[in-house]
């Protein structure tokens, strides 16, 4: 466990400012577990360790017994620098929980400064200096600033980093990941997509880090039409290339209480420890240069009587009880001078002994000014953050990128937009065919089954089924079986109501028009959009009046163009201008074709068809064996208007089964 702990402060992919020096292998950025054994490493501090350790024999801190009563350890450590915010922490206790990011010393110790020149300097001034987390592994910091400042407010928030990534021949460079993620496990991320097919755009992709570049993943997009930052905000939103890390800024004070802290009083709680360090620390150095000030005093009374003090040395049983009673000196001194070895007597001796007793005074001086004098204090603590500001900052890894959330492609968005033609069989089995040139007659169908209807569209769209209650339902084209089989059931994808029948099939653009009518006559047209549902269980769009039927549909080509022929079981034929009829989400609609109630009631006449006429088309009616196609002009004649009976078609042709636009 004190191994791996080493480890850990010695990686730079770990620590944002590594307190250990490794020599061997220490493990990657790609498995920070890799690490040799500790027979095969070797260690040392770093110059940032320094900090923390330089002023323990200082008097600067408590001591007190390690682990088993065998050695002291000192309780805290006289950090020249806040290194819990330098290089964070996390970890789990009973009952709480701490996620503390790492900064950038630079910033850290610019707002440290500023908090001692200013004690009134409120949190959204220090957020000018301290911008945000900055991790050892770079990548882009997409937070708002908005909530960024709230993280430092209240010491809880979240923190969102997304990979960077440049655009190089054509391919997509991958050159910094979020901090604690694997290269290796966004690779395999990114290969499952592309073995499920959700990514068509992608060719290949393939690890090209080494140790100059320890993160460099290829991305091979399939062509140079994708779109590159749409591909990536998809793997941002379904890889570890965009990662959320919790920030809980829960630490122990100096009352020796955990809270949670905001920005503000960590930094200035730091600086009142630091404060009394530096105080300890001058009063420390103040007491042993006052202790050697003492020393030489009594070495200079020693040098200024040599011959009497080598007397009484030689000559008296207590030389030291002597000394002390004829020169009135203390034991310290007495001490001092019975010390002294026969080399140190000479002349020159004297003069070092008094440059020594100058510069101390001098020192002395100084010492007291400072710890007299909470400005110059507060001074010296500034001066020693520039000094290690100077030495360790280095530029911030993490930029600063407001960006939003990243979003996952729908999954049309990632379907290939190819040419489809889906075809419906008489007993509701689907499938989807490649192309428009398919001849759905002439499809493979099941014993007792056939052709029924069909549409022509692209694999990206929904297609939209009408049911015989006046029910749509939704189905994604890319998702329905090749028309190589015989397809599937439609009532497997979708709930109808019992004994209900699908009667067409449509595709088009979110804004195609479609027209929707009944055998009492009633129609409307209503966008594609609209009929568009997620509900298995459809969406009610056309109300059937009492005893009627639902009509097949048909796609309106140009609402301001087209027209409508309506067709009654009695033989009549109305041709009216297609935008008479209202645009309506669902409901009844308007009357089209007029009917006599009383014979609808009945069932003796009814309306048996219902469809576009796109500009210039003829209609054709079949009635039986026989067929009549009426020519645009032959049409004209038709032409009455919405709610009218129609005309009579010619004799032989009063019982029309069927009609189509031609």
């Amino acid at each position: 466990a004190c191994y791996e702990a080493m480890v850990l402060m010695a990686q730079p992919f770990s620590f944002r400012y590594p307190l250990v020096d490794g020599q061997g292998n220490w493990g990657s950025i790609d498995d920070p577990k890799s690490f040799a054994a500790m027979r095969y490493t070797e260690a040392r501090l770093t110059g940032f360790a320094d900090t923390l350790l330089s002023e323990v024999g200082q008097g600067t801190v408590d001591w007190m017994p390690n682990f088993d009563g065998t050695l002291e350890e000192p309780k805290l450590l006289p950090a020249r620098l806040p290194n819990l915010l330098l290089n964070g922490a996390s970890g789990i206790a009973v009952g709480m929980a701490t996620d503390i990011p790492p900064h950038n010393l630079g910033e850290v110790v610019s707002a440290c400064v500023r908090l001692l020149e200013e004690p009134k300097t409120t949190l959204e001034e220090l957020t000018e200096h301290v911008l945000g987390p900055d991790y050892p592994t770079g990548a882009d910091i997409i937070t708002p600033r908005e909530e960024i400042q709230e993280m430092y407010r209240t010491g809880n928030g979240s923190i969102r980093a997304r990979a960077r990534y440049e655009k190089e021949s054509g391919n997509i460079v991958v050159n910094a990941l979020p901090h604690q993620v694997s290269a290796t496990k966004v690779l395999e991320q990114i290969a499952a997509q592309m073995q499920a097919k959700k990514l068509p755009m992608l060719e290949d992709l393939r690890d090209e880090g080494d140790e100059a570049h320890p993160v460099r993943l290829i991305l091979v997009p399939r062509s140079n039409r994708v779109d590159v930052d749409a591909l990536m905000a998809h793997l941002f939103a379904t890889t570890d290339l965009e990662r959320s890390y919790r920030v809980n800024m829960n630490m122990i004070g100096l009352d020796g209480r955990p809270r949670v802290r905001d920005l503000r009083s960590i930094l200035t709680e730091w600086l009142e420890y630091r404060t009394q360090t530096v105080r300890r620390r001058l009063e420390f150095r103040l007491e042993q240069v006052n202790t050697r000030l003492h020393r030489l005093e009594g070495l200079l009374v020693a040098f200024l009587n040599i011959d009497e003090v080598i007397a009484i040395i030689r000559t008296e049983d207590r030389p030291r009880a002597a000394l002390i009673a004829r020169f009135d000196l203390t034991d310290v001194q007495a001490d001092a001078i019975l010390e002294i070895r026969l080399r140190q007597l000479a002349k020159l001796e004297e003069i070092k002994i008094r440059g020594e007793q100058a510069a101390l005074t001098a020192e002395k001086d100084e010492l007291e000014k400072v710890l007299g004098s909470a400005r110059r204090l507060k001074r010296a603590v500034r001066d020693q953050l520039l000094k290690d500001a100077e030495e360790f900052t280095d530029a911030r890894r993490s930029a600063l990128v407001e960006r939003p959330a990243a979003q996952a492609l729908s999954q049309t968005d990632l379907t290939p937009s190819e040419p489809v033609t889906v075809v419906l069989s008489q007993r509701g089995w689907i499938r989807a065919a490649r192309g428009h040139e398919v001849d759905a007659g002439a499809l493979s169908y099941r014993s007792g089954d056939e052709f029924h209807a069909a549409a022509l569209g692209r694999s990206t769209q929904n297609v939209v089924f009408l049911d015989s209650t006046g029910r749509t339902y939704a189905v994604p084209a890319h998702s329905l079986p090749s028309a190589r089989g015989q397809g599937e059931p439609l009532s497997g994808r979708v709930n109808p109501p019992d004994g209900a029948d699908f009667l067409g099939v449509l595709m088009g653009a979110d804004e195609a028009q479609v027209l929707l009518a009944s055998s009492a006559g009633y129609g409307f047209i209503a966008g594609l959009a609209d009929l568009m549902t997620k509900n298995r269980s459809g969406k009610a769009v056309l109300t059937i009046p009492s005893g009627g039927s639902v009509l097949p549909p048909t796609m309106v080509t140009n609402l301001d163009t087209d027209r409508v022929a309506a067709v009654s079981s009695s033989g009549h034929l109305l041709c009216l201008e297609a935008r008479e009829l209202p645009v309506l989400a669902r409901g009844k609609g308007v009357k089209i074709i007029q009917v006599p109630p009383a014979k609808f009631k009945t069932g003796e006449e009814y309306v048996v068809g219902v469809t576009i006429l796109p500009q210039g088309a003829s209609l054709t009616l079949y009635a039986g064996k026989r067929h009549l196609t009426l020519k645009p002009a032959d049409l004209e004649n038709y032409v009455l208007g919405r709610g009218r009976r129609g005309r009579v078609l010619p004799r032989g042709f009063r019982r029309v089964e069927r009609l189509e636009a031609t």
